[in-house]
């Protein structure tokens, strides 16, 4: 074998050698791609038992301090995301990533049912894994209990916030949310994304019902009872944080600049000059502060092109700064990777502006590795990282996180609760509006000989519920919702001599005499957020068709509008002796029913214009 035979090979040798090489490289970074930088878990650094931060006879910000200076950069990330519980895959990346915060997107319970017992159960799961950690810092668990902890199997399920406005009620409205922090509590969960302060002015916005109304002053007045019936209770075990949301100018975009194809207003543009957007929506948010507010929620939408969660002016300077917000800011589902081209790009944009906590919602691995470059590349100070960290430490002593007892067993009898029933059928009652009551329509006896009941609405828990009600759009027809239709409410209240028929679509008997009323009950399909957008919200046909023909086989005609928002009827209405606005009562169709008929008065007033 000659010297260039020998040469070859040793080529060859070489070159399977390197591939090899660059082969063996590649597995080992797609395996450790995960990999998390080295923490010290030495026994003296995780003897905590004699931390100061562990003392509750201290000051809060004494323990804030004590603890802030014990963490290292991996554990401060960790607290600045808040994730949806169902990308966690393994409960122990709770631990591995010291993740400081979970949330229950709607209708994501628990895997094995939605009974409050189940909900009890993985919540503490998950409390449990962040003691394993080396500061055992406790989670904070959020999610949308915007109508009652609705997400629970039996749970009282209230009206939403529009009807609230309706009913104009402080007082009321701080029971229900005190009713709802308390079933809230039960399951172990502490944090509230409500309430909702938005100033609705487009009825064709899908969030419309989950605003007080059209009214600054109303709007802020309601946020403010809401927010102490769920912070101010008596014990600390049923302290549950508020967090008022969208801030700001959600109720102002403008139809057709949402930047979602499948929307059009939510993620969209709002072109108010300061000293409007001042007057009408950042009033609610300022009282909310000055009230104790310790979390508040930025939007989605933009104000004149920038998207909220990026502007600086918004979070810093008017709400840190100017109104002396000292507790966190937390972004919107997906709310901070829309405003520049890159994730990278928009998570520095966003906590350079003002955000603390990002809920991302799922991608947290991507986040903290994110956070970890940007702040080794300086594009996020040290100071801008424990700033955000201590805001977001602060709130959880301050609600007691690191004190308060377990959520137990027992704790579970106060969940759907006749003392609860009892407020949401008050709230029932007082959110009816009378539109209109023409020949003496309304209040129906109750000795009525003949009435007859139709219309999509009429026997339907899910669009008394309407969305954030078992899952996320709400279900049409949900059976699983604890409570009374309003068919079933009007038959309660009627006499035992009275006959009520139901036909859902007015399909009644020929020939026979005419019923002393026809009550129908219409209105809209469940909906949440942008996929509720809604060009010409209005009846749909099939109710059209419902009430004419009950009109034909009544002497007298009601109509009732279950919905979120007021709905086109003008072409109609004239022809109807009596209008009832309802909006979305919830699960409790008999306080519908004991106002029709006279058992209490129509007291709730209009919170959005509705022209009939």
């Amino acid at each position: 074998m000659g010297s260039k035979d020998i040469s070859k090979i040793m080529t060859k040798v070489l070159i399977v050698f390197f591939a090899f090489v660059v082969i063996a490289i590649g597995i080992a970074l797609f395996i450790n791609r995960d990999r998390l930088p080295s923490q010290d878990l030495s026994e003296e650094r995780c003897e905590q038992n004699n931390a100061q931060y562990l003392n509750s006879e201290l000051s809060v910000e004494e323990r804030v301090d004590d603890l802030l200076g014990r963490m290292n950069e991996w554990e401060k990330i960790g607290q600045m995301v808040l994730v949806e519980k169902n990308s966690i895959r393994n409960l122990e990346d709770i631990q591995r990533y010291n993740i400081g915060a979970l949330l229950s997107g709607g209708g994501a319970g628990p895997k094995r049912n939605n009974e409050p017992l189940s909900w009890l159960e993985m919540i503490n799961d998950f409390q449990a894994e962040t003691k394993k950690t080396c500061l055992k810092i406790p989670l904070l668990y959020g999610i949308d209990a915007v109508h009652g902890h609705a997400n629970v199997l039996g749970a009282t399920i209230f009206p939403h916030f529009i009807g609230l406005g309706a009913t104009n009620d402080a007082d009321l409205v701080r029971r229900v949310a005190e009713a709802t922090a308390e079933e809230m509590a039960a399951t172990g969960i502490y944090w509230n994304f409500a309430p909702n302060l938005d100033v609705a002015k487009d009825i064709r916005w899908g969030k419309t019902y989950e605003t007080f109304g059209s009214d600054t002053a109303r709007v802020s007045r309601l946020g403010e009872a809401y927010l102490h019936g769920l912070q101010d209770s008596s014990t600390d075990y049923y302290q549950v944080l508020a967090n008022p949301k969208h801030f700001i100018g959600g109720g102002s975009m403008q139809y057709g600049t949402s930047r979602n194809k499948d929307f059009k207003v939510e993620e969209g543009n709002f072109t108010l000059n300061e000293e409007e957007l001042r007057r009408v929506h950042l009033v609610p948010f300022a009282n909310a502060v000055d009230e104790g507010a310790r979390v508040i929620m930025v939007g989605t939408a933009s104000w004149n092109g920038t998207i909220n969660a990026a502007n600086s002016r918004l979070l810093t300077e008017i709400l840190k700064e100017e109104l002396g917000f000292t507790g966190f800011v937390v972004s919107d589902w997906y709310g901070v990777y829309q405003v520049a081209p890159t994730r990278y790009e928009s998570l520095v944009t966003t906590i350079n502006a003002g955000i603390d906590m990002v809920m991302t919602p799922f991608e947290y691995k991507d986040f903290m590795s994110n956070m970890q470059t940007a702040i080794a590349n300086g594009d996020i100070s040290q100071e801008r990282l424990d700033d955000a960290v201590r805001r977001i430490l602060r709130v959880k002593f301050e609600a007691g996180l690191f004190d308060r007892p377990e959520a137990t067993v027992e704790g579970l009898s106060v969940i759907g609760s006749e003392k609860h029933h009892a407020i949401a059928l008050e709230a029932v009652r007082k959110s009816q509006v009378l539109l209109k009551n023409t020949n003496a329509a309304l209040p129906i006896s109750a000795s009525a000989k003949k009435i007859i009941v139709s219309g999509s609405s009429a026997n339907n828990l899910g669009r008394q519920a309407g969305g954030w009600t078992s899952e996320w759009q709400g279900i049409d027809g949900d059976t699983s919702i604890t409570g009374t239709t309003i068919l079933e409410g009007i038959k309660s209240v009627v006499s035992e001599h009275t006959s009520v028929e139901y036909n859902q679509n007015g399909d009644f008997a020929d020939g026979s005499p005419l019923a002393d009323v026809g009550i129908v009950v219409v209105g809209e399909k469940p909906y949440a957020e942008g996929w509720g957008d809604n060009p010409n919200p209005k009846l749909s046909e099939e109710d059209l068709l419902a009430i004419k023909k009950t009109k034909t086989k009544s002497n007298k005609l009601v109509v009732i509008i279950v919905a979120g928002r007021p709905l086109d009827i003008s072409a109609y209405s004239a022809d109807w002796d009596a209008v009832v606005a309802s909006w979305l009562p919830g699960a409790f169709g008999g306080g519908v029913a004991d106002v029709l008929f006279g058992i209490y008065p129509f007291t709730g007033v209009l919170p959005i214009g509705w022209d009939i």
